[in-house]
């Protein structure tokens, strides 16, 4: 694999406290990654020892070929989730200085600010103070700042704290572009959602350690799908089915019962549900769900069987 980051036995603690343990992974040139994991998991810890901003207690880092992080700097964009700019620039005058800290001449840093701004439905606001932006706008112009030198190597930190969902979708469409133009695309986020409909690979952290690295269907693939009964019948009635693994119970408010069961894994759930119905349970309803990301990331990271 042509590797745009590579990350070998990554490890970081505070006095007795490790962040993050022995992490190795590789980021594909041209590629998408979303770094998943609950809050306190090691994502931003691990974020910053790969950007240089936190020295790693043990291991080593490679970007875009070079262990001196310094040498490729330029070639790097990096949205932080705190976010910050200086509220009484111009968003023009704000990407342009942050395009000339990366080395990019200051007439043409200009120029590209205002065809991104103008792509991003923001050129009315390009010479309007960032104090008087919306919320939304203000961080699409700290995102803007972050991709106008052009850069080979994308990581951002939840970048969709925050926005509407029509700037959510237009932040996704941006990703894509940027992996089509053969940036690496690397960020961390905690909705599901986004890293299901975007990514080439996912890395799931908890607790500072890796649990899964690679594909969405590979992720969906080690979860069990889910059967679920409704119907007069009592919870017992369903011990003994063919396939059941981990289930719960409810009794819903019209005294019917719910019961929500993983299938194990290569369970035929047809033959589940004919034994049911041989048994003459009373089923109004039942539905075999396939796993989402969001319930690989549950189960993946240590939170139990995915919920209904």
């Amino acid at each position: 694999m042509d590797a745009a980051l590579v990350v070998e036995g990554l490890t970081r603690r505070y006095g007795a406290f490790t962040a993050v343990e022995n992490l190795s992974l590789q980021a594909a040139t041209g590629k998408i990654m979303g770094f998943l994991g609950p809050n306190g998991a090691g994502k931003t810890t691990t974020l910053r020892m790969i950007l240089g901003l936190v020295t790693p207690t043990a291991g080593r880092v490679t970007v875009l070929g070079e262990a001196d992080f310094a040498r490729v700097r330029n070639k790097v964009g990096f949205l932080p989730e705190e976010r910050g700019l200086y509220r009484r620039m111009t968003p023009v005058t704000a990407i342009g200085f942050l395009a000339g800290l990366k080395g990019v001449p200051v007439a043409e840093a200009r120029r590209r600010a205002r065809v991104l701004l103008e792509a991003q439905g923001l050129g009315e606001a390009a010479d309007r103070q960032i104090r008087h932006l919306s919320k939304g706008m203000a961080q699409k112009v700290q995102l803007l700042s972050t991709l106008v030198h052009e850069p080979d190597l994308v990581i951002l930190d939840e970048p969709f704290s925050g926005l509407d969902p029509v700037n959510q979708q237009s932040l996704e469409t941006l990703i894509r572009s940027l992996a089509d133009r053969g940036a690496t695309v690397i960020f961390s986020t905690h909705v599901m959602q986004h890293a299901e409909r975007l990514c080439d690979q996912v890395v799931l952290m908890s607790k500072g350690r890796k649990v899964f690295d690679g594909t969405v269907a590979a992720a969906c693939a080690a979860t069990p799908r889910t059967l679920t009964l409704e119907g007069a019948f009592e919870p017992g009635d369903v011990d003994g089915l063919p396939g059941l693994g981990e289930r719960t119970a409810t009794r819903l408010d019209s005294g019917a019962v719910r019961v929500v069961a993983g299938l194990r894994t290569g369970a035929p759930a047809q033959e589940t549900i004919r034994q049911a119905f041989g048994r003459g349970m009373d089923i109004s309803r039942f539905e075999v769900r396939e796993p989402s990301l969001h319930d690989a990331f549950i189960v993946l990271t240590g939170g139990g069987a995915p919920p209904e």
